[in-house]
Parts: C-alpha cells; sequence; structure tokens
C-alpha cells in the first residue's frame, strides 16, 4: 500500500479518538481493522505503530498547535481539521522519515478530502506556523541548517 493511502487509514483511524475515550480505543482499532480484510499485515502493523506514537506525542502535539493557531482554541476546531493538523504535527516533528515538505502537501490533500471549506488554506496556514517556530527554535538553539 502506498504512504498516501496509509496516512488516509491513519487519519480515518485517529479521527475516532474526538468520538470515543481513549479506553474504547482498542476496540475501536478491531473493528476499524475488521473493515479491512485486504490490508496487509505490514500495512496493518504500519498504522498501528504510528498511531501509537502519535497518540503518546498528543500532549506535546496539542501545546504546538495551541502555540502555532493563534487566536483558535483545538475545541474550536473542526474534528477533522484538528486530527489532520495532528497527525502533520506528528511527522514534522517526531518523524524523521517524512519531509516537512511532504507532511504539508499531505494535510492539504487530505483536508481537500475530509475537511470543511477553508480547510486546506487553514491546514497549510497553520503548519506554516509550525515550520516558522520550528525554524526559529533551531536558530536559537544553533542547529539551523
Amino acid at each position: 500500500m502506498k504512504r498516501r493511502e496509509l496516512r488516509e487509514h491513519i487519519f480515518e483511524l485517529l479521527f475516532r479518538v474526538e468520538f470515543n475515550d481513549r479506553d474504547e480505543m482498542p476496540e475501536q482499532m478491531k473493528l476499524f481493522f475488521e473493515d479491512l480484510p485486504q490490508l496487509a499485515a505490514e500495512d496493518q502493523s504500519y498504522i498501528e505503530k504510528k498511531y501509537e506514537r502519535i497518540m503518546e506525542k498528543l500532549p506535546q502535539i496539542d501545546q504546538i498547535l495551541g502555540e502555532a493557531a493563534e487566536g483558535w482554541k483545538l475545541s474550536r476546531m473542526g474534528k477533522a481539521e484538528l486530527t489532520i493538523l495532528r497527525l502533520a504535527v506528528y511527522e514534522m516533528e517526531f518523524d524523521a522519515n517524512v519531509p516537512v515538505g511532504v507532511a504539508v502537501n499531505e494535510a492539504v490533500e487530505l483536508s481537500k478530502k475530509f475537511g470543511g471549506d477553508g480547510a486546506p488554506s487553514f491546514v497549510n496556514g497553520v503548519l506554516g506556523k509550525v515550520g516558522k517556530m520550528e525554524e526559529a527554535e533551531a536558530e536559537k538553539n544553533g542547529t539551523a541548517e
């Protein structure tokens, strides 16, 4: 399965977090994968591991988003947009295998498919601020390229 398809499945699984308690998520995950019987074992493993890593970093991801989305509380954001942003910030900040530009582009594409009106520009704008915050932090720490 291609990375874009895997990312879309990760988004769909993460989206369930907005509607279920954390203790319900193992059952939700089981139901999710039952709906994908054709999914290869290695693809399922990839989705599960990435989901778990995102959930582990969720407090840090939400803090980054809270700082970048000036004037927006996370609770006011659309659930699809918030989920897309969380996935993208994880990839930008914590997944060295995904270039920042790819993470942003994929997030915009997801927002076109799953977000509301104006979602692509909103997602792109917030992620642009995350990128600028990352650059400023790198310069401050003397790790800028």
